[in-house]
């Protein structure tokens, strides 16, 4: 059979279906972007401290000494998860004693918040943090219930029916519905006849081709696919794959672990540094802002990349370019906040600009055959590595420059990794297994039953070199 561009060349290569296509599929992610960094609102930890109750019979000094101090950041700040013994203090107060005056507090006996917290509004009007009380003794619960978050709180919540406040349940609300109507974009969008081709579904595919071609007002050949090219493809026995096929030979086995490991790490930065971003100095909207911008001139970039330079050395630039600006972040004064958010922009750039081209990048490394299945295993690991990143963000408790340590650290390995994937830039995509490149520094002993991509001259096997349509 003719190389798949050769059959379709009539089409052209930017006409009004491929950019209604284009349209499509770019407008239907859009909800994912409000839904993923939502989170950081519905999820927000205000500024809160142990609720000593209006019943406590303590006086106005007591009551304003009833939490302990602890040193934050170089500063006394009162305690979040907790207070003197109530029954101690109120005691005190009944006696008449005042505090510091007349009683050390740092020997007085302290408990948990029995009664509870008080949380500030100055940001937050209500989260799911403040409403479950996912603070304090249960701070593992924070991160937990972000990456449910990601698989399924979302539903979940919506499902609650508790939509009359104007909280985050009405945040919630506004998400969803975009959502639904970006779904039904999908009813307008065609099957691949790249794909339909390759399961031996001729006449479905030449309907979407004849389409196609109607819409970027081209007149289309009367016969698209040559009767003997169909005999010969349907008298070859159609062969099924399985996500087994990803792990079927030592070259894409080793592929699918580098690019399981390349997803899950910058997924973890990606989403990392964004629900960081109420924890810099600053407007947490502010930031956010600052966030979101910085992406859009990391997508152009990557478009360029992608556009004229190697895929291996543009992803691993920018993930070096990521990881070594977060891994300078801990060298930078404390008072020169503005500096430190600059180079988390920059790290958040790097990786942004990454993860756009990883999603191009492997889907040319994989073929036809097993293609989506290979995009979709890598997505998988990224959704876990979205997962995971609560918990980098939340190390910041013990240690504020800890979660910067470790995505700097994990992002530069990343790109040193990257190095070892085959390229794919400017080259055939592959059709079989057998054609995919060869992984770099990995030595691979020549079969009979494999079919390598020849050179230009060389008689080719069906090869294809773009992935429009």
């Amino acid at each position: 059979m003719r190389d798949y561009d050769e059959v379709t060349a009539f089409l052209g290569e930017w006409g009004l279906f491929q950019r209604l296509i284009f349209f499509l599929l770019s407008a239907s992610i859009i909800p994912n972007g409000f839904n993923g960094m939502s989170i950081m609102f519905l999820a927000g930890t205000p500024e809160h401290r142990c609720r000593v109750p209006d019943s406590a019979n303590l006086s106005s000094a007591w009551r304003n000494h009833s939490v302990p101090l602890r040193l934050q950041d170089g500063r006394q700040v009162p305690h979040n998860c907790r207070r003197y013994r109530l029954a101690a203090i109120a005691n005190f107060s009944a006696l008449g004693l005042e505090p510091v005056l007349d009683v050390d507090l740092e020997q007085l006996e302290q408990e948990s918040c029995l009664d509870g917290w008080e949380f500030s509004q100055d940001v937050f009007l209500s989260t799911i943090v403040t409403e479950w009380n996912l603070v304090c003794e249960d701070d593992w619960k924070a991160p937990l219930t972000i990456s449910l978050f990601f698989g399924g709180v979302l539903v979940g919540s919506f499902i609650s029916g508790q939509l009359s406040d104007r909280d985050w349940r009405m945040l919630l609300l506004a998400l969803t519905v975009p959502g639904v109507l970006c779904a039904l974009l999908w009813w307008f969008i065609p099957e691949s006849p790249r794909w339909l081709i390759s399961q031996g579904r001729f006449k479905e595919a030449e309907v979407i081709i004849r389409r196609a071609a109607q819409i970027n007002g081209i007149v289309a050949p009367p016969t698209i696919f040559e009767p003997n090219e169909l005999e010969d493809l349907s008298s070859q026995k159609q062969q099924t794959h399985s996500i087994l096929d990803l792990l079927r030979t030592w070259n894409i086995c080793v592929v699918t672990i580098m690019s399981i490991i390349l997803w899950m790490t910058i997924s973890v930065g990606y989403f990392g540094l964004s629900l960081d971003t109420p924890n810099l100095h600053g407007d947490i909207y502010v930031n956010c802002f600052l966030s979101a911008v910085v992406e859009v001139p990391a997508y152009t970039l990557a478009w360029l990349l992608l556009q004229y330079l190697p895929r291996r050395y543009s992803i691993a630039t920018a993930l070096f370019l990521g990881g070594i600006v977060l891994l300078f972040v801990q060298l930078v004064p404390s008072d020169l906040y503005y500096v430190s958010t600059t180079l988390v922009m920059v790290g958040k750039f790097g990786i942004t600009s990454a993860f756009s081209m990883a999603y191009v990048y492997t889907a040319e490394l994989y073929p036809t055959v097993v293609r989506n299945m290979g995009v979709g295993v890598s997505s998988t690991a990224s959704r876990l590595g979205s997962i995971l990143s609560p918990y980098f963000v939340y190390l910041g408790a013990y240690d504020r420059f800890l979660p910067y340590i470790l995505m700097g650290s994990l992002t530069v390995l990343t790109a040193i990794l990257t190095l070892f994937l085959p390229e794919s830039f400017g080259i055939p995509l592959p059709d079989t297994i057998d054609q995919m490149l060869r992984v770099k520094g990995i030595k691979y002993k020549q079969t009979p039953s494999h079919t390598r991509i020849l050179k230009d001259g060389e008689e080719s096997p069906i090869v294809l070199k773009s992935t429009a349509l």
